[in-house]
């Protein structure tokens, strides 16, 4: 069964908890941009499509209390997370509905229509290339949690599984918040495709003896050459992925394609808390005083990308540059 992040719910911005899952199912309903703005930098709402669309709604939310400005509210919100370039593609989609005059929230409701829409199209582009590769591997998450609905790692292997593939997924627990062993894990149970739930540093193993026909991630931002960035850990399955000769697949909107990046080193990547790094919960793993650096995201170069699965179908990344409309983000 699907699941469904978030939604709008008459006059409030309901989405579901994921920092309590998979232990709670608790929704959250929003009522002002403030508490939208909380649960994006708290990873209440967590994912690049998901967060473009939360925000979105936490725009149409601010022009609703009519104590806001399109740009004082986009500024709040632009503030909670750097890397995902899809939460500034749906800010600026309805700051400039609100702008020239138009409806907010009709502005937010299309934008998380088209998302839902797009990641559908990738589910239906990429469910053959699993049908002959049964055995996958991906890391973090990116299935309907990620998305508001589908998702995009994960919509390819729902297509899959319904068109016939017997499928097995490797779900890297992806530390240090645990989104694979905690989300991917309950979102794939759901839908009743089997998966092993493996520690990161499990995955080399795996890759190197041939369980693994392919690999398949979300992304948070991809710049116009094809590097991208995605959840920590993301760019050495690649490395480990090619070495092996396995196929090493990017799972993507066209809101997370950024055209004012040129490459990689122009994607900007969020440090977290070192207290995530430092404890699970409450209990703490590391010696009192330690210190820890928790960098949320790192960059692949495009080299290491096999093809990315967009809307549009699958595209090599030599053939970004034709195949990708232009998203505006600022």
């Amino acid at each position: 069964m699907r699941v469904r992040a978030l939604w709008w719910d008459d006059g409030r911005l309901a989405l579901l908890d994921q920092r309590l899952l998979p232990a709670r199912e608790v929704v959250l309903r929003l009522r002002s941009v403030g508490e939208v703005a909380r649960a994006i930098r708290t990873m209440q709402v967590r994912g690049a499509p998901a967060i473009g669309v939360a925000a979105a709604y936490g725009m149409a939310l601010a022009a609703a209390r009519g104590r806001w400005t399109p740009s004082r509210a986009a500024a709040l919100l632009r503030a909670t997370r750097p890397t995902a370039n899809d939460l500034f593609v749906g800010i600026e989609t309805v700051r400039a509905a609100w702008s020239s005059g138009g409806d907010p929230l009709a502005a937010a409701d299309e934008y998380a229509r088209r998302i839902i829409e797009e990641c559908r199209r990738i589910g239906e582009a990429g469910g053959d290339l699993f049908v002959e590769r049964p055995n996958v591997l991906t890391h973090c998450n990116a299935g309907a949690l990620a998305t508001v609905e589908w998702g995009t790692a994960l919509a390819p292997l729902r297509v899959a599984r319904d068109r016939g593939a017997k499928l097995f997924v490797y779900v890297d627990e992806t530390r240090p918040l645990l989104q694979g062993s905690r989300l991917t894990a309950w979102e794939l149970a759901r839908e009743r495709i089997p998966y092993a739930v493996i520690a990161d540093n499990a995955a080399g193993h795996y890759l190197k003896s041939g369980a693994i026909d392919a690999v398949i991630v979300g992304a948070d931002r991809i710049a116009r050459n094809g590097d991208f960035a995605n959840k920590i850990g993301t760019y050495e399955k690649a490395v480990v992925a090619r070495e092996n000769g396995v196929p090493f697949y990017v799972a993507a909107p066209w809101s997370t394609f950024d055209d004012a990046a040129a490459d990689g080193t122009s994607i900007p990547v969020e440090e977290r808390d070192p207290s995530e790094v430092l404890a699970i919960g409450r209990e703490r793993l590391a010696p009192a005083g330690s210190q820890a650096r928790n960098p949320a995201f790192d960059v692949t170069p495009s080299r290491y990308v096999t093809a990315f699965v967009t809307p549009d179908g699958v595209v090599r990344p030599t053939e970004l540059r034709r195949r990708r409309p232009v998203t505006r983000s600022r």
